[in-house]
């Protein structure tokens, strides 16, 4: 742990890591602002639901508190994690950004209405700040979390956790009838692709990422 803090105060007393730092946090800042407002829109914007073929052959599950409370422990251990070790911080808040993005683009462009059944949050719910009902191609829930594991792939321990996290709330969102199929499914192919557009976008920060071949989860 100490060495981890030294290396994290070193970092922070280099100018170069300072603006790559800061323009990470900035980027997730507006992803998120982009995110609130497509996911308002494609909401307030949406249709009719239609026929699933995994959806319509199963019914209800309450998984209700294992989607929120698992959301906010996953999210509780990524912010963590990424401050752990602060010269991974980079990349790892870059590619999240660009996939909040990109999918904050896939959702406004089509919108379909929940299928019915679905739980809607109350206001008041701090999950409802972040999936608002309509922002359902392609399954956030289960693409960040595979997302995570393509980012410390390396970690043998990071990667099987974020997989079987991956896994699992695709299966939670779909028993609650959170998302249709095709959002949970695709999310896999779509996330593969937004990582390695980072790789290409974000090399620097990529390079200093891999650099100390250490891997602390080991």
């Amino acid at each position: 742990m100490k060495k981890f803090l030294l290396a994290n105060a070193l970092h922070f007393k280099k100018r170069s890591f300072v603006v790559t730092f800061s323009v990470a946090v900035f980027m997730l800042a507006a992803a998120c602002i982009i995110n609130f407002y497509a996911g308002t829109y494609a909401t307030e914007n949406a249709s009719s639901s239609v026929t699933d073929i995994v959806l319509s052959n199963i019914r209800i599950y309450d998984v209700d508190g294992m989607f929120k409370y698992g959301t906010l422990a996953f999210w509780g251990f990524l912010i963590l994690l990424c401050l752990y070790d602060a010269k991974k911080f980079p990349f790892t808040v870059k590619t999240l950004s660009i996939f909040i993005v990109i999918r904050s683009i896939f959702i406004s462009l089509t919108h379909l209405g929940p299928f019915p059944g679905q739980v809607s949050f109350a206001a008041t719910d701090i999950i409802s700040k972040f999936s608002f009902g309509g922002d359902l191609f392609f399954s956030g829930h289960t693409g960040i979390p595979f997302l995570f594991a393509l980012i410390f792939w390396e970690t043998k321990k990071l990667r099987y956790l974020f997989i079987a996290s991956s896994l699992f709330f695709g299966t939670i969102v779909l028993l609650g009838h959170f998302h249709y199929s095709i959002d949970v499914l695709a999310a896999f192919f779509i996330t593969y692709t937004i990582y390695h557009i980072a790789t290409i976008f974000f090399k620097d920060d990529l390079k200093m990422f891999i650099e100390d071949k250490t891997k602390f989860l080991d």
